[in-house]
């Protein structure tokens, strides 16, 4: 699915990943910890593509990122749902409309979906706030409403960049249940994260390899989570 061979990227003249060998399989279940800084978010988006490597070969579901076209790309992306730290939305608009733009985006008529948006909203636990924008919705539900948004196009791929960050553990238990059942439903999830509460929670769930980055390098952490 995802494949990095000895891949390095830099700013500038600083390496802030180098020598990073990772394969992403079909169903697997990842976290990505390390302090901040070290280039986890920046990891992400290599495979989201949003970053391109400085050197090393990176492919996305079989095919060399930096042979790919920006129509390849944008159609790659579709497959890849994201869910951001930031969590942007459109205050204007209510949650329904946020919830529909990547379907707009990528041609296909909200309104024929609308019931598997309405499913979809059940599934997070917002259907009430269907008709709220996002100015009105705590941390949590805006957390929830970004995950319902990442996964509203059936990709085969999750990535969620500190996606409990900001809401206490009561919802982060919440969140992380989604993300065990988008993984039982045969999603690949990747998860970056410094909350190492989460990850003991996971393991007891699912089969979650974890991944540290350190030193630039990607390590696969000890039993000691």
């Amino acid at each position: 699915m995802i494949d990095f061979q000895n891949v390095a990227y830099s700013y500038g003249s600083d390496a802030l990943l180098r020598d990073v060998s990772l394969h992403l399989a079909p169903g697997s279940f990842h976290f990505l910890t390390g302090p901040s800084g070290a280039g986890k978010s920046t990891l992400l988006k290599l495979c989201y593509m949003e970053l391109m490597p400085s050197s090393g070969q990176l492919d996305v579901f079989g095919r060399e990122v930096r042979s790919m076209s920006r129509d390849d790309i944008a159609r790659t992306r579709r497959r890849i749902g994201v869910v951001h730290q930031d969590c942007q939305f459109l205050d204007h608009l209510p949650l329904t409309e946020n919830l529909a733009l990547p379907l707009t985006v990528a041609g296909r008529d909200p309104e024929a979906e609308a019931g598997n948006i309405r499913d979809l909203m059940g599934w997070v636990g917002l259907a009430a706030r269907a008709g709220a924008t996002p100015p009105e919705l705590s941390g949590g539900e805006r957390q929830r409403a970004a995950l319902a948004r990442a996964v509203i196009m059936d990709p085969e791929l999750l990535l969620a960049d500190e996606p409990t960050g900001n809401v206490d553990w009561e919802m982060s238990l919440r969140l992380l249940q989604l993300l065990v059942e988008l993984n039982r439903l045969g999603k690949t999830v990747l998860v970056a994260t410094h909350d190492l509460n989460l990850i003991r929670a996971a393991k007891s769930q699912v089969p979650a390899r974890v991944l540290r980055i350190a030193n630039r390098g990607l390590h696969l952490a000890g039993a000691d989570l």
